[in-house]
């Protein structure tokens, strides 16, 4: 069990409440983002930030709404009576300071929609489930987990994750430097221990604006003999220039301290079909696929 309780601070009349303070009771595993709470424990939570109850099968975000009226009518806040009596000083303080901000905060529960990621909700999100699942897991180590796609484009399909939270290729800079060519280095070993290397090529890159957060290095076989791969938009995601080479991801790291992507990468995905092995143009993707058999025969 863990106990919300509201936190503000004050900057000259105006109260604009700014964080949650959560109250660990009970024995269930919790965290905020990758910090355990332990029972007894408190900890601040700020927009943004992510609470995990049992094991990460439960996050919650916090979201803030404006209050015009500034009576915060129509919410019920936790542990809220009907008498202030019944509260200790402290917790009379905090909830008198809540009363006076101008922001209601709401912590909306992404449970249910983790059921249903496919259709939209939590599916963005979907990776770091996933990544935390021993039945996804092929290897970790205390930097990165790597695991199997969940819809793979191809016959070997792969995502390297580093365990530290980074949102997306923007947030990278010079100081993950390191890990970025570790992730790579795992990349090469998961390759280099596939039984069809020696038949099958891999490139090893990340897409310029992915779909999903929490930065991930794809590495895939180039046959793209996959039953998940549908449209194009699958396609031209990994066979134009929205698939960065790992590669080059670490020498914009090493050369300026961050990545760049080129305007318009969204564009790219628009591009006619087009065979990676040969460049001949293909009108359906079931045609493409039937062209990629004369490539890599079974």
């Amino acid at each position: 069990m863990s106990v919300i309780t509201y936190m503000s601070s004050t900057d000259s009349l105006t109260c604009v409440l700014s964080l949650i303070l959560v109250l660990k009771l009970g024995t269930n595993p919790t965290s905020v983002d990758s910090v355990v709470v332990g029972t007894g424990n408190e900890v601040r939570i700020k927009p943004g930030q992510r609470l995990h109850i049992v094991n990460q099968l439960y996050p919650y975000t916090i979201q803030f709404k404006e209050d015009p009226t500034g009576k915060n009518s129509g919410t019920k806040r936790p542990r809220e009576s009907a008498s202030d009596d019944r509260e200790s000083p402290r917790e009379a303080q905090k909830m008198k300071a809540a009363k006076l901000t101008e922001k209601v905060p709401v912590l909306v529960n992404h449970g249910e929609a983790q059921k249903h990621t496919e259709r939209g909700g939590l599916w963005s999100q979907g990776l770091k489930i996933s990544m935390q699942d021993p039945k996804m897991q092929l290897y970790k180590d205390d930097k990165v987990v790597v695991i199997k796609d969940k819809y793979p484009k191809a016959r070997h399909h792969w995502l390297v994750l580093p365990w530290q939270s980074i949102p997306s290729l923007k947030a990278l800079c010079e100081e993950h430097c390191d890990l970025v060519k570790h992730m790579q280095q795992v990349a090469d070993q998961m390759v280099q221990q596939c039984p069809d290397s020696s038949s099958l090529s891999f490139r090893t890159g990340y897409h310029a604006i992915p779909s999903m957060s929490h930065v991930h290095l794809h590495v895939i076989s180039q046959d793209f003999d996959s039953p998940c791969l549908k449209n194009k938009k699958h396609w031209n995601s990994f066979t134009t220039d929205y698939f960065i080479e790992s590669n080059d991801v670490i020498q914009m790291l090493e050369t300026n301290g961050r990545v760049t992507v080129k305007e318009g990468a969204t564009e790219l995905l628009k591009l006619p079909l087009c065979c990676h092995m040969c460049h001949k143009e293909l009108s359906t993707i079931p045609a493409l696929k039937e062209h990629l058999k004369s490539h890599f025969p079974r």
